[in-house]
């Protein structure tokens, strides 16, 4: 993309309780039935009347895809409202960027829910077989993406370390048990075994089919990379990225958030056909405007910088853990430090930190149209 500063989401939104409600086959109260009008409405979407009368009858056949189709469709005009470049659907299709996953893959069983962070659970699975490829997870939500907007899509992808990492190993455990006497080391090489299977039978040939269909850019979303900060692991990490990525003839991102960047930058260099890291700092950073030294919360991005790292940045102007609304003034002076310490501003792609799930559409709309400001700001000041 010419333009400097291309602002991007970094991949979900809210469901609106009209989504979630009618999806579970719940009625919904006028109030909220007006609410998907008047969202509607500020997002210009068509054919109202429609999702009327779908919010308005009982559960039917039909129903829930679509649903999750009129409200892929508001997410992607939500994004496109708020003036961001590249887009996707505020992951209005997926229970949750692992539940998602590992439901539509043989070889797991659901055990219960675990907390992830604050007050959100995910649905743990275990490992009780080598897993296989069952069915599409995210092409049906790629091509519905590419028919309704005209802008430039990113498509975020659940990576295969995190989802090793975040489910229990029974089926290769079991396999390595008897075979090595070392605990650690056999929980080691059942993580790798269990790793590049689910590369080769299910990850691979999810990403071949989205690229088939015209995909151009895959976000592949590690939250888990730094989690086990050992060399070896990291190690592990990255030889399981760049297997992933091996091959394609399409763009790679990795997004990496509330981790240990120390230990990331590292080993950022060693990543193969990564295009761009998107990584989180305005949850670190102060409020206070400027690009003094008060900018602490980007310093960081040196360590990338020091360790020889090529490729451009997400760079995260904007927190998605408070309703603090980033003033555009602030996001500018976030831009124009990593600016100063890179060097080279046509690496710099403008983001939020993370998700924005945890926000209100109302909270998420602001803090978007700032942002989208606060880049345009920075574009002048360097005019």
């Amino acid at each position: 993309m010419n333009k400097l500063f291309p602002t991007q989401e970094v991949g979900s939104l809210a469901k609106p309780r009209w989504r979630i409600k009618g999806y579970r086959g719940k009625p919904l109260s006028k109030e909220e039935i007006a609410e998907a009008v008047d969202w509607g409405r500020k997002l210009g979407i068509e054919n109202l009347g429609e999702l009327v009368k779908l919010l308005s009858k009982g559960d039917s056949a039909g129903r829930k895809s679509a649903l999750l189709e009129w409200s892929a469709k508001y997410a992607i005009r939500f994004f496109e409202t708020a003036g961001l470049d590249i887009v996707f659907d505020g992951e209005q299709w997926r229970s949750e960027m692992y539940e998602h996953v590992i439901r539509k893959t043989a070889g797991f069983k659901f055990l219960g829910y675990v907390k992830s962070f604050d007050y959100r659970y995910f649905n743990k699975a275990a490992c009780i077989d080598k897993p296989k490829y069952a069915k599409s997870f995210y092409l049906d939500e790629f091509l519905f993406t590419k028919e309704n907007t005209k802008k430039e899509i990113k498509v975020p992808f659940t990576g295969a370390y995190t989802l090793v990492d975040w489910t229990f190993n029974e089926y290769y455990e079991k396999k390595f048990s008897g075979k090595i006497r070392d605990f650690k080391r056999r929980k080691f090489e059942a993580k790798r075994d269990f790793l590049f299977d689910l590369i080769k039978e299910v990850i691979r040939p999810e990403i071949s089919k989205l690229i088939d269909a015209g995909a151009k850019w895959i976000q592949i979303d590690e939250p888990a990379a730094t989690t086990n900060p050992a060399d070896e692991e990291m190690k592990l990490f990255v030889e399981s990225f760049n297997e992933t990525v091996k091959g394609f003839n399409c763009v790679f991102s990795l997004h990496n958030c509330y981790s240990n960047y120390e230990v990331l930058a590292r080993h950022s260099c060693e990543l193969r056909n990564c295009s761009q890291l998107s990584l989180e700092f305005a949850n670190r950073d102060s409020r206070q405007t400027g690009t003094g030294n008060e900018r602490t919360g980007y310093n960081s991005i040196k360590l990338f910088e020091e360790h020889s790292f090529q490729g451009n940045y997400g760079l995260g102007v904007v927190d998605v853990h408070t309703n603090f609304v980033e003033p555009p003034e602030l996001v500018r002076d976030r831009i124009l430090y990593v600016v100063e310490i890179i060097g080279d501003p046509s690496r710099i792609y403008v983001s939020t930190d993370c998700g924005l799930r945890t926000r209100t559409w109302e909270i998420s709309f602001r803090k978007l149209k700032n942002m989208v400001l606060g880049a345009e700001l920075a574009r002048k000041a360097l005019e």
